[in-house]
């Protein structure tokens, strides 16, 4: 199993970022997909995510300029991040996540990370 992130970089605030993760090993339709972040001295949050139907869900702070999408055809999933701010610094992770309905067994896989950074 292997997720593998892109697209980060260094960005000044305004500017856009599109990440991508591309999925390998498992089936990737049946799973939910989520980008999280982590910034330094914070935990771990969900930035967004989308579900194995293409229900999506964002926080509140990044609603409105960023959008997740998943192609399924290509076993990735893109977060499309426009008017950066210097809060959004941080590593972003991508997550793909399953719970068997027969066995009640959460699969759980990420990422390794990809730097985002914002500056002023």
């Amino acid at each position: 199993v292997q997720l593998v992130e892109s697209g980060g970089g260094l960005v000044q605030a305004g500017g856009s970022l599109r990440l991508s993760c591309a999925a390998s090993g498992f089936t990737f339709d049946d799973y939910a997909i989520g980008w999280y972040r982590q910034a330094p001295g914070k935990e771990r949050e969900l930035v967004a995510a989308i579900g194995s139907a293409g229900s999506t869900n964002y926080a509140d702070s990044v609603k409105g300029r960023f959008t997740i999408s998943r192609d399924n055809a290509k076993n990735t999933v893109y977060l499309q991040m426009n008017s950066l701010k210097p809060e959004d610094t941080a590593v972003y992770y991508c997550n793909a996540r399953r719970r068997s309905n027969a066995s009640g067994y959460t699969y759980d896989y990420w990422g390794q990370g990809t730097q985002v950074t914002v500056s002023s």
